[in-house]
């Protein structure tokens, strides 16, 4: 929730020096004190009191179980129609298996060729996110750093189009083609798992062996899971938001641009169905990359600690379980998923629609954060779209120091940005009808995974806000979807 206002609510700052051109030194971390009441309950969120995810053997259980899945589905879907197969018969469970296991090590192998291409997008993008020019944002304060806030090098949208005109360069120089994206689809999926376990892995070690573990369970594999570091940083370059922003959604949209490229090289022609996938990822990635300044105001920066659940999730998840309806279509006849014209302007006017929620939801709650601490000269990126900041708007003053927004698209749904993800994640899976039920996985894993996260952060702001939140809840009714959840 957003920081307090200088001199009112309970909260003071520090001065910070300048460097000479009108603005602060971002090199001197500015701190926030609570109020007593606020720090009591900041204090009871930031340490470990209970498991999540059924402790720990449950999330060894997602940490072998999900790589499986990615694996089962991706079969299903390259090399049996789309369709969710199964043993016929008790008989048939060990040639099962073992079809499986020979798809897994002959079309999935990490070979020479998916370490180079993916090894190279990290190396690329880390390179990027260091050198390339950036807006430099303040983040909110963080308990566990005594209030202090961090500063954050947003230049992701710099290094977004970079990359998309040195993808372009080398697909026109026949140096790496796009469509072999598509193509070694398997083999990258599991060289993105491999690192995406290593580093989860390698952090966790390397976090302990340093002293800058917080909010420990003593679990050893839970702790891995949840993580044990919270903002690691290899000199400008705060991984946790680089990882968030330039690893998952490149990929993705390269993946579907590499699926309309397949189908040009192969029907002279890209079908309204991939090209809506592009638009679609391209919004996303996009979006991303313009309103990075709003990431840093987002709880997952400043108390989301950097373990598997989020290393994992963005090095392979994201990238290889989002984007089936990419896969199907780049391998099937445009003839299976052909719609009528209406069904297209229905579609792309579903996306479009949810994007603009998305995206001025997310300003105006990010612009209102910053407003509090006093910031308001805003990033202008492409696209600015109206209503995306809220002039005056009403809110809860709570006895934390923070205060609730009540206003704009926050008025009728504790989560508007979550419905209109939502949404956009249904479209993704609409992009290929009903010709497999497998590109619809984001959209169901999706909404489980947000109304889980909805009911964590409720807890957290019951326990950080007390009555507050009640008054709150009060006026801000629905949790999720308006009129229904």
């Amino acid at each position: 929730m957003a920081g307090a206002e200088n001199g009112q609510n309970g909260l003071r700052q520090r001065n910070v020096s300048g460097n000479g051109n009108g603005k602060p030194d971002l090199t001197v971390a500015r701190v926030y004190v609570p109020t007593a009441e606020g720090r009591k309950r900041d204090e009871e969120l930031d340490k470990h009191t209970e498991y999540e995810f059924g402790g720990p053997w449950g999330v060894l259980s997602i940490m072998t179980g999900f790589p499986i899945l990615m694996y089962y589905l991706w079969i299903c879907l390259v090399f049996y129609d789309g369709s969710l197969v199964h043993p016929t018969s008790v008989d048939d469970i060990k040639p099962f298996l073992w079809r499986m296991w020979e798809h897994i090590r002959v079309d999935a192998s990490p070979n020479a060729y998916a370490w180079k291409v993916y090894g190279g997008l990290i190396v690329y993008q880390l390179f990027l996110a260091w050198v390339v020019p950036g807006y430099m944002q303040e983040g909110l304060p963080v308990p566990s750093l005594g209030y202090k806030t961090l500063i954050y090098k947003c230049n992701a949208i710099g290094c977004i189009y970079i990359t998309m005109i040195t993808a372009a360069l080398l697909h026109y120089y026949n140096i790496f083609r796009m469509t072999e994206i598509i193509d070694n689809f398997g083999h990258l999926m599991t060289v993105a798992m491999i690192v995406g376990f290593g580093v989860s892995f390698f952090m966790y070690f390397i976090t302990v062996a340093t002293g800058n573990a917080i909010r420990m369970s003593g679990s050893f594999i839970y702790d891995v899971f949840m993580g044990a570091c919270l903002n690691p940083r290899i000199g400008p370059v705060d991984l946790k938001m680089w990882l968030e922003v330039r690893i998952p959604w490149v990929i993705v949209f390269f993946m579907s641009v590499s699926g309309a490229c397949k189908q040009y090289e192969q029907f002279g022609y890209v079908t309204p169905n991939m090209a809506f996938m592009v638009l679609a990822t391209w919004l996303y990635l996009n979006a991303c990359g313009k309103g990075e300044e709003c990431i840093p105001q987002t709880w997952d920066m400043f108390h989301e600690k950097w373990g598997f659940l989020v290393i994992f999730w963005n090095f392979a998840g994201v990238p290889f379980s989002y984007i089936y309806s990419v896969v199907y279509m780049a391998s099937h006849d445009p003839s299976n998923y052909r719609f009528s014209t209406p069904t297209y302007i229905a579609l792309y006017t579903t996306l479009l629609t949810a994007y603009y929620i998305f995206d001025t939801s997310m300003s105006q709650k990010s612009r209102f954060k910053m407003q509090t601490q006093g910031i308001t000269t805003y990033r202008k990126t492409f696209p600015q779209l109206p209503w995306g900041t809220l002039e005056n708007p009403s809110y809860i003053q709570t006895a934390h120091g923070n205060r609730l927004l009540t206003d704009g698209w926050w008025r009728y749904s504790r989560k508007p940005n979550y419905v209109a993800d939502w949404v956009m994640s249904l479209t993704w899976g609409l992009s290929q009808g009903t010709c497999s039920a497998i590109p619809y996985f984001y959209s169901v894993f999706f909404i489980v995974v947000l109304i889980h996260r909805c009911g964590r952060d409720f807890e957290r702001c019951a326990i950080k806000y007390g009555k507050d939140w009640e008054k709150y809840c009060s006026i801000v009714k629905w949790k999720f979807i308006p009129g229904v959840y």
